[in-house]
């Protein structure tokens, strides 16, 4: 789903990147200046701060975001400051749809981050990498990047 979003958001001449955090072998946040200054953690960071849109995809577990997501977010906080934040969620069932919130309140009180108010929920399956995506699936992540637009834009 990430990597729909992504090519998608290429043809519309965006300058995209794709961090999936399986790529970086992430310190576990203890508070400490040696998590926080990690080269890993301070190259994601840079990634973040410099963007002006991001879309988290990320899978819900006993509904919550992942520990993997809590932790970037723990590691390279400021770094989300003013940014336009969009979220895919997958989970195994369906009343978890609404398990992002407290990440998204935690990005809007802490950071001053825009949410947009469009999340794509998926509940067939939180193991969805080689799913071939409806058409169903495709509009609904196609209506998450023209938002990421429209706010990116309408916020320069």
């Amino acid at each position: 789903m990430a990597q729909y979003c992504r090519e998608q958001l290429d043809k519309m001449d965006t300058i995209t990147e794709l961090i999936d955090l399986v790529d970086y072998a992430l310190p576990v946040c203890d508070g400490s200046s040696k998590t926080t200054n990690d080269p890993l953690t301070l190259e994601v960071k840079e990634k973040i701060r410099i963007s002006q849109g991001i879309i988290i995809a990320t899978p819900v577990y006993n509904f919550n975001v992942n520990a993997a997501l809590k932790n970037l977010i723990e590691l390279t906080g400021q770094a989300w400051t003013d940014k336009i934040v969009g979220f895919i969620c997958s989970a195994g069932g369906s009343r978890s749809y609404m398990s992002v919130m407290g990440l998204a309140n935690s990005l809007m009180l802490d950071f001053r981050s825009i949410i947009i108010p469009r999340f794509v929920y998926f509940n067939e399956s939180a193991e969805m990498q080689d799913v071939q995506l409806d058409g169903t699936t495709r509009h609904r992540l196609d209506k998450l990047n023209e938002e990421l637009i429209r706010f990116v834009k309408g916020l320069k």
